[in-house]
């Protein structure tokens, strides 16, 4: 998984209001006050398709009803519901079902469910000629067609199938038929077995909590013992400072050109693209793949920062081995604000259609180049990363990665999963096992690989070695040829595939990255050397998987046991609240709230925890006139998700004292208040800058510097500071702040990104941020 440049660590959401339409159901409008009404499809005419029903019910075409109905096709998820297009029963889901069954693929391609220029871009990669051999038929006949057609006929048509009827398409879908469909469509990389039939690749995901780069090759090490790591060496960085990615990037490069893997895997950091761009700069040929967050809509984009245009340079100047990386997932678009009233499998299959065309314009540029038009790109779909919001069950995570796999396969994408789950859904340690076993007769591309399934910087559940073990073992699916063959030179298995003595070993496979080196040492000296390294990687709570359990695809029992007390520790810290005691102990505390009425409420409806109360909102408006313009800065405290990475001795405190006195040494003019946010997300900070900043007429920028805590997961109990310092007359504009503009640290604490450095880092940004403004 990974994160933008400006994409929060704590979850968002902004759901779009939707009106009801007639039918609506009334229980489930009343379920939360701010919960839109669901649709309801009470009953259909003979024959009739989607536009016909939409006429009868309206009188004529309603772009709203349509985007409703198109929505209430979808198996029941919170995201849906907060969008305004979750079905209200399964006799309308059914009956919406049955109207697009009947609809024609001509009709659907003539009216968009959201018209803009990006949609029009990716409608421009369709093979036109594909697209008018499937216009008559109905999405029923499709359906029926992927169903029974074979591989290479469905690869003759897919081609012209648009983004908005390969979303719809897949709605019709059993879980088995899109398993069966999802078995039968691959798309491999060039050159390699990734994304082939029968193949199941690894993403080894080695995240620091301090961007240390000996966290991050033990890791690799680590996966690599196991016999699994064959996609990509892809890290999320927790600073998107140039010089940090670059020595992260040139860890990552070392490791890959040492064992001669440099034209057989690539590495990536996956920092905002125009960082990667930077370094590459600054370092010729230490990048591997580029990386980037994509949206559906261009107002989607914009909140990871990118544009059509920039992702059209950067995909242009992919001429050489490596091509893009593309990360997604459903939900996200509807959590920033950008659903637009359609449906989130509607916004995830444009995602791919954007992957698509930008696909074609780096195949289009290597031919420019002069090389051979073989596009290296994969594309990860992120499912359950946002949180309980887009969906809570693993039942509905399973049908989430089942759409998008095959959604991606017709796409004509490499795609692979992060098969995941915060750790305020309903989805257990446990439970993520089952839904990776319920995914795999699909067989995607790749999955994610992490020494636990406990990710210990992003503070979230994937998929841990052990799981490509024991899914290889069930399934009988293989890494890619060439990283198995060096598995095998490497010892850790056998010329049978069977795992050797040194299966489970990271320290074997350095004794070999060593000896590659050059390293002439005795055997003995470089393992003790791997066992004083390793135990300060564990030091720095990052944990690493060494051995097995009873069988090899078993985690190591000391381990199984830390990873489930992490777990319980994150559910204690999901729902603790500031005490009056801590609030009370910081200096011109203001106590505020959000509109969320306690912590559940909060934690599962994420809009109330982004609005003041009135009461707050007065208090800001009275703080406003009191400070009389004197200040530039000023700092927030909230909860988050998990209020003992505040409370905690040696983390809030110790921060606070040495951010004031980086900021006032700088100069800049720091008012003396703490305001102390109960309940309080991220973008309840930036009405806080709106009330106490806003001014049309003001010059000059003004900052707000919002702590909060983060995820709980890893054990650090880590907290983050949010950096946005626009002018007073963006604050001026209701609504205009937002992630966009905004800068990150990531990760701080007493045993991870240090408060004192972390308070560096941000006065650092600050500067550079007012420096621009």
């Amino acid at each position: 998984m990974a994160e933008s440049l400006t994409q929060p660590r704590e979850e968002h959401s902004e759901p779009l209001p939707a009106a009801p339409i007639p039918g609506a159901n009334p229980e489930a409008a009343r379920s939360h006050e701010s919960a839109p009404a669901r649709v309801s499809i009470p009953s259909l005419l003979p024959g009739e398709d989607v536009f016909a029903y939409v006429r009868r019910v309206r009188g004529a075409f309603e772009p709203r009803l349509y985007q409703q109905v198109v929505g209430a096709a979808n198996e029941l998820k919170e995201g849906d519901a907060a969008i305004g297009v979750a079905a209200a029963d399964e006799a309308s889901r059914r009956n919406a079902r049955e109207l697009l069954a009947r609809t024609r693929i001509g009709d659907l391609d003539a009216y968009p469910l959201i018209e803009e220029r990006l949609y029009s871009y990716m409608q421009g990669a369709l093979d036109t000629e594909a697209q008018a051999r499937t216009a008559s038929w109905t999405l029923g006949e499709l359906k029926a067609f992927l169903l029974s057609a074979s591989e290479a006929d469905i690869h003759e048509f897919k081609g012209g199938l648009s983004s908005d009827v390969i979303g719809c398409v897949v709605k019709l879908m059993s879980n088995e038929e899109l398993a069966a469909v999802g078995r039968k469509v691959f798309n491999p990389l060039p050159g390699s077995k990734v994304g082939a039939k029968g193949y199941l690749g690894a993403r080894i995901q080695p995240n620091s909590p301090t961007d240390h780069p000996d966290d991050i090759r033990w890791q690799v090490f680590n996966g690599w013992s196991f016999a699994l790591g064959d996609v990509v060496l892809g890290t999320n960085p927790v600073s998107s400072a140039p010089e940090s990615v670059a020595a992260v990037e040139s860890a990552l490069h070392d490791i890959l050109v040492t064992f001669g893997l440099k034209d057989v895997m690539p590495h990536c950091v996956l920092a905002h693209v125009d960082v990667q761009a930077v370094v590459e700069a600054m370092q010729p040929g230490t990048t591997g793949i580029w990386f980037q967050s994509l949206g559906s809509t261009e107002a989607a984009n914009r909140t990871f920062d990118v544009t059509l245009e920039k992702m059209e340079t950067h995909a242009a100047a992919r001429t050489g081995r490596w091509g893009m990386y593309f990360e997604t997932g459903q939900g996200a678009d509807a959590t920033n604000g950008h659903a637009a009233g359609v449906d989130m499998v509607v916004h995830e299959s444009r995602k791919y259609g954007f992957s698509r065309a930008l696909t074609q314009r780096i195949a289009a540029a290597q031919a420019r180049a002069g090389r051979e038009p073989a596009p290296h790109v994969i594309v990860n779909d992120v499912a359950g990363f946002i949180g309980p919001e887009v969906f809570r069950t693993r039942e509905q995570l399973v049908r989430c990665c089942l759409e998008d796999i095959v959604m991606g396969k017709l796409h004509g994408l490499t795609i692979g999963l992060d098969v995941c789950s915060t750790l305020h859904m309903d989805v257990s340690l446990d439970d993520l096992g089952w839904c990776l076993e319920q995914l795999m007769p699909a067989n995607p591309g790749y999955l994610m690989a992490l020494p636990t399934r406990n990710d210990p910087m992003l503070s979230y559940l994937t998929t841990g070695f052990q799981d490509h073990v024991r899914l290889r073992e069930q399934s009988g699916y293989k890494v890619d040829d060439r990283m198995w063959a060096f598995f095998q030179r490497l010892g850790v298995i056998d010329a049978e595939g069977r795992p050797t003595g040194h299966f489970g070993d990271p320290a074997w496979v350095y004794l070999q990255y060593r000896r590659h080196k050059g390293d002439t040492r005795p055997d003995a000296d470089v393992l003790a050397e791997a066992a004083r390294q390793m135990a300060e990687v564990r030091a720095r709570g990052v944990p690493l998987a060494v051995g097995h359990g009873e069988h090899p695809w078993d985690l190591e029992p000391s381990l199984d046991a830390e990873l489930r007390r992490l777990y319980d520790d994150a559910k204690v810290g999901l729902w603790s609240d500031l005490t009056p005691d801590f609030i009370a102990s910081l200096p011109d505390a203001v106590p505020l709230r959000t509109r969320a009425t306690a912590r559940r409420d909060y934690i599962l409806h994420p809009p109330s925890g982004e609005q003041l109360e009135p009461a707050s909102e007065r208090v800001l408006e009275s703080l406003r006139s009191r400070h009389a313009g004197r200040y530039d800065v000023q700092l927030v405290i909230s909860d988050g998700l998990d209020a003992r990475s505040l409370m905690d001795e040696g983390h809030l405190r110790p921060f606070l004292t040495a951010l004031r006195s980086r900021l006032e040494a700088a100069g800049h003019r720091v008012a003396p208040e703490h305001l102390v946010l109960s309940l309080g997300r991220v973008r309840a900070g930036y009405r806080a800058g709106e009330l106490l900043f806003g001014d049309a007429a003001a010059g000059g920028p003004r900052a707000l510097i919002h702590v909060v805590g983060e995820r709980p997961g890893s054990g650090h109990h880590s907290f983050s500071a949010y950096v946005t310092a626009p002018r007073a007359r963006v604050w001026a504009r209701p609504g205009t702040v937002d992630h966009n503009i905004t800068r990150v640290v990531a990760g701080i604490s007493d045993t991870s990104l240090r408060p004192e450095a972390a308070a560096a880092e941000v006065a650092r940004l600050l500067g550079e941020l007012t420096s621009a403004s």
